[in-house]
């Protein structure tokens, strides 16, 4: 009976061990088979001893099960990584995955990544997973210092159970402040490398002490291996998109150089076309605006406005002065301003308005529009010194042999625009120091002759003498900053007269330099009797119709004795009393009299230089009458 059901009681016990390594059963479920079998006693001893074999062989199967299972997981979890670390872009967001993934596939406290700084020979903790220290996230480890130092110097993995009392590597204090700070014992880390270069190192580290296998060891240098390659593909898509954005950059650079070659070769035949036909700065002006997409004022050395594109830029001295001491433009807050100059001198300056700021090709435009400026400015001095030169030597011709040719003489001036035979005011200016140049020139608008004799500007103009010698004197001197005494004379027709008048002119700036009346313009009519006595051919009905016309012509028509009344009242020292009795009236008719005169002749009549003038001219008529 025990013969025939041993074995089937084995087979059964073996079955059993089969059923519950097919079912994933622990340990203790296989083991209790065994157990089982032998308190029941069924199997002798031999069928004990193979069962238990069997218990055994089934505990191994069930480890390698289980590894297997456990590497097939990994593999998946490694798979997944790559997949997952493939599909990132940003290096950053890399180096988060890797450390976090590090500490989900090794179950510990903390992941974190170091990267290598070839330059400075150190490696610096750039990401972490589960750090709490502030300490040990700012840890710097030198090539060879601590755990991780050691590590990206030999390219090794390296383990510590014990970080602390571990003497393979070098502590110092830093690293081993940083470590304690955050409480870790048990440390991993594997280099990421890709080839023989080293890119930092990855580590897996505990809060208390464990012995990291070498499976943990293998599957962490495989995850660093994928992160390697997914941390330089990620670098080199980095690189590649700057160098793209780099190339986009360059590309929009040569465009806009493209451009402003094309715009500056268009201003260039613009201005040089410009030039070629005669054109004149507003021409100038208006062609720089156009191109540089703004507004131009031009202005000569002095500062006067020569043109403008539209309303005129304010030039600012302080940023000219920078302009010519740089050779180039400069800007304002404002403005741009570029100095005109032919060698060291200046000639005048540009102001650009509406830019608030100008690229190099822009900005070379512009100081190029001042060398056209510049020799424009420098043709029209060659022009004006040419027209100078020729009406200068009209000028002394006429002014110092009026007679010897006057067909000649006018037919010269007809050439230059200007008939000698109508009548012109003389005028002759005096300043002291100064170009006398200069000063021909701020008088050339006033005149349609103007030259420098006898160390003298000399003007012939249309007009009142009295009034144009004093609008020039004024003039002039806001022009020169300095006193212009101007003389005039005429109207004078024709090369004789003028040539006197010139003359009559130039004692007339004699009598009021004389006079102290320095800065101011009159003619010798305008100098009163003072003109009589000092002008060659005095006009003494003149005088006295001037002076005396009104009180005069009021006698004349209702026969009063106006005139008698006024010589006897100068006669008898302007007392009332004594010029009544000598008039033989009444003091209120003397009173009413003087009071007609007042309202004839003025109410400063009486004024001591008018009195004098009317007392004079009371004689010379009485001198005429006789």
């Amino acid at each position: 009976m025990t013969a025939v059901t041993a074995p089937s009681e084995n087979v059964t016990a073996v079955r059993r061990l089969l059923d519950l390594l097919a079912s994933g059963a622990s340990s203790e479920q296989l083991a209790h088979v065994v157990v089982a079998a032998r308190a029941e006693g069924a199997l002798g001893a031999a069928d004990l001893a193979a069962l238990a074999g069997a218990g055994e062989l089934a505990l191994r199967i069930r480890e390698t099960l289980a590894e297997h299972r456990r590497r097939e997981a990994q593999l998946v979890a490694l798979f997944d990584t790559a997949s997952e670390l493939a599909a990132l872009s940003e290096p950053d967001t890399v180096l988060r995955s890797i450390v976090r993934r590090a500490r989900a596939l090794l179950g510990v406290d903390v992941s974190y990544l170091s990267l290598n700084n070839e330059a400075e020979g150190k490696t610096y903790i750039r990401v972490s997973d589960g750090s709490v220290s502030a300490e040990f996230q700012q840890i710097v480890l030198g090539m060879g210092e601590g755990l991780g130092g050691l590590v990206a110097q030999t390219a090794r993995p390296y383990s510590t159970s014990d970080y602390f009392h571990d003497d393979r590597f070098k502590h110092t204090r830093h690293i081993d402040s940083g470590v304690k700070d955050e409480g870790l014992t048990a440390i991993l880390g594997v280099p990421l490398a890709i080839g023989p270069k080293v890119l930092g190192v990855l580590f897996a580290s505990d809060r208390t002490a464990r012995e990291f296998s070498a499976d943990e060891v293998a599957l962490l240098s495989s995850l660093a291996d994928h992160a390697a390659i997914a941390l330089d593909s990620a670098n080199l898509l980095d690189q590649t998109r700057r160098a793209v954005a780099e190339l986009n950059e360059a590309n929009a650079t040569i465009r806009a150089q493209n451009e402003a070659m094309e715009r500056a070769e268009d201003a260039h035949d613009r201005l040089t076309d410009l030039v070629l036909r005669g054109g004149d700065l507003p021409d100038v002006a208006a062609a720089v605006a156009g191109v540089l997409h703004g507004d131009l004022t031009v202005y000569d050395a002095d500062g006067t406005l020569l043109a403008s594109s539209a309303v005129p830029a304010l030039l600012d001295p302080d940023a000219l002065a920078a302009a010519r001491a740089a050779g180039r433009a400069v800007s304002t807050r404002d403005t741009w301003v570029c100095a005109v100059q032919a060698g060291p001198e200046l000639l005048g300056s540009l102001v650009l308005a509406g830019r608030a700021g100008l690229t190099d090709p822009d900005r070379r435009l512009f100081e190029r529009a001042g060398v056209v400026t510049a020799l424009l400015l420098m043709l029209r001095r060659s022009v004006v010194r040419a027209e100078d030169e020729v009406r200068g030597e009209l000028l002394t011709d006429l002014l110092t042999a009026p007679d010897r040719n006057p067909r000649a003489l006018l037919a010269r001036g007809r050439r230059l625009g200007i008939d000698l035979s109508a009548p012109h005011a003389v005028l002759v200016a005096h300043a002291d120091g100064g170009s006398r140049r200069r000063l021909a020139s701020a008088a050339a608008r006033h005149a349609t002759l103007v030259g420098v004799h006898a160390e003298e500007v000399v003007l012939l103009g249309a007009g009142d003498p009295d009034e144009l010698a004093r609008r020039v004197a004024a003039d002039l001197g806001s022009a020169t900053g300095r006193p212009v005494t101007v003389g005039a004379a005429g109207p004078a027709s024709g090369p004789s007269a003028i040539a006197s008048a010139h003359g009559e002119a130039a004692r007339c700036v004699r009598a009021l330099l004389a006079l102290g009346r320095t800065g101011e313009g009159a003619a010798m009519a305008g100098l009163g009797f003072l003109g009589q006595l000092l002008g060659d051919h005095a006009d003494l009905d003149a005088f006295v119709r001037q002076t005396l016309g009104p009180v005069l012509d009021y006698d004349a028509r209702r026969g009063t004795e106006l005139v008698a009344t006024l010589r006897a009242y100068f006669a008898n020292g302007s007392q009332l009393a004594r010029t009544k009795d000598v008039l033989h009236v009444h003091v209120n008719t003397v009173v009413q009299r003087l009071e007609r005169v007042a309202s004839l002749l003025g109410e400063d009549w009486q004024a001591p230089e008018r009195a004098l003038e009317i007392q004079l001219a009371l004689r010379v008529h009485r001198l005429r009458e006789a």
